[in-house]
């Protein structure tokens, strides 16, 4: 399994190499994302920023998402997170958003999902999402997990974008 330095060093040459840009909002993940990014040399020419988007507050004050545009919709969901892509990628003027949203443990979270669940989504020129079970309830090894599959999936649809 590549490391999450290596996973983020690919994805940060890709980037440069095509003059693209990436903007983050993550909530599970506590930010080891961005930090995994922004430790690439050269980020300042790819990493536009990014956020931990923890709760509402953050929601409404980071990404400017008031009730009205996730009514009906429940965090640590996949529609959930391909808002989250959409809105960080918009706000920052980027050309892929991507974003994480889940329960890394060690209990689940208030909306029924297990410890090990995320919903991850890029927004971009090529739009993508999955769900993510670890099955496991410890909390910085889903963190982990988490970012590794996000920058997986980032780099898989930035390779798609030829």
């Amino acid at each position: 399994m590549e490391s999450l330095a290596g996973l983020a060093g690919a994805v940060g040459a890709l980037l440069k190499e095509r003059k693209q840009t990436i903007g983050v909002a993550e909530s599970s993940a506590g930010g080891l994302i961005s930090a995994t990014l922004v430790a690439v040399p050269g980020a300042s020419a790819f990493y536009l920023g990014g956020s931990v988007i923890y709760t509402v507050s953050a929601r409404e004050g980071l990404l400017a998402l008031q009730k009205i545009h996730v009514a009906g919709m429940r965090s640590a969901s996949e529609p959930y997170a391909q808002l989250l892509a959409k809105r960080v990628r918009e706000k920052l003027g980027a050309t892929w958003g991507l974003a994480e949203t889940g329960a890394s443990g060690p209990t689940g979270n208030r909306y029924g999902d297990a410890p090990g669940h995320a919903c991850i989504a890029v927004s971009g020129p090529v739009e993508a999402v999955i769900t993510l079970e670890t099955g496991s309830a410890e909390r910085e090894a889903n963190m982990w997990r988490f970012a590794r599959r996000a920058l997986a999936l980032l780099e898989d649809c930035v390779r798609k974008s030829r």
